[in-house]
């Protein structure tokens, strides 16, 4: 990966800075103006999972949406052409990222920082598929049948492919559990031992992060996510536990030795 001397004058640093940018837009303009062009092919990937809620064309069997106005329908393009950009460019903009941060580290934390970011983006694609296979469904399938006995949902265009959208990046987001989990004991930012006991509290603050953080606050949705974070949360504690062995023993005899005095 090339990456520039540690220590530049500042106008160098952000002319660096500037030159990495550069290639990040440029190479999310060309994705952009590409999938662009393929997608509706690219809209009814993401409506796959909620298909049977969707009426559809007979002669093509796609599924129909509605869009309310041309603009709707142009917003709606670029959004699923930027998605799908952000996605096949991730390569691309986090070797950028790389290459502009990495100087600046030190080389045991350059240890770590390369696998950070490789895990992370693992753990992110697994929220999204996690989401797209089993989340979608269930979540539409609750939402569309509140409907029933007052009306009928029109399936807008813009609104539909905004809220999968959502839900991906948030599914996403929240996979990163594991990660937050290993740092915090690594830097001994909140011991191995408190973690584990406190799972009664941790519990609590992951319901509540996951009513937030789910784009239709919907119970099924919510309790889908908070299930598969507690068992994140649990792999976290474990791999930690096999990971960082020798840590979490000296965190112990700390722990003991302050409960000692």
């Amino acid at each position: 990966m090339p990456i520039g001397p540690a220590r530049m004058p500042l106008f160098d640093h952000l002319g660096e800075l500037r030159m990495r940018l550069v290639r990040i837009v440029a190479c999310l303009a060309v994705a952009v103006c590409v999938f662009y062009l393929s997608a509706p092919i690219m809209g009814q990937f993401l409506l796959l999972p909620i298909a049977q809620f969707l009426p559809f064309d007979p002669e093509t069997g796609w599924v129909e949406t509605v869009a309310l106005d041309p603009f709707e329908a142009f917003a709606t393009r670029f959004e699923i052409a930027f998605f799908y950009s952000v996605i096949a460019t991730s390569p691309v903009i986090l070797w950028q990222l790389l290459a502009f941060f990495l100087p600046a580290l030190k080389p045991k934390e350059r240890k770590w920082f390369v696998p950070t970011f490789a895990v992370g983006v693992v753990l992110f694609i697994l929220g999204v598929v996690f989401c797209y296979l089993i989340i979608l469904q269930a979540a539409f399938q609750w939402l569309t049948d509140q409907a029933a006995g007052l009306g009928y949902v029109e399936p807008r265009m813009s609104s539909y492919i905004d809220i999968i959208i959502k839900f991906e990046v948030a599914f996403g987001f929240a996979f990163e559990l594991p990660l937050v989990i290993f740092y915090l004991v690594i830097f001994d930012v909140i011991p191995y031992k408190k973690l584990r006991e406190s799972w009664r509290v941790i519990y609590v603050v992951l319901m509540v992060f996951c009513a937030v953080i789910t784009p239709d606050a919907s119970p099924v949705t919510m309790l889908l996510l908070f299930a598969a974070m507690v068992v994140l949360y649990e792999l976290s504690l474990l791999a930690a536990r096999v990971v960082l062995a020798k840590r979490i023993r000296k965190q112990n005899e700390e722990l003991a030795a302050e409960e000692a005095e």
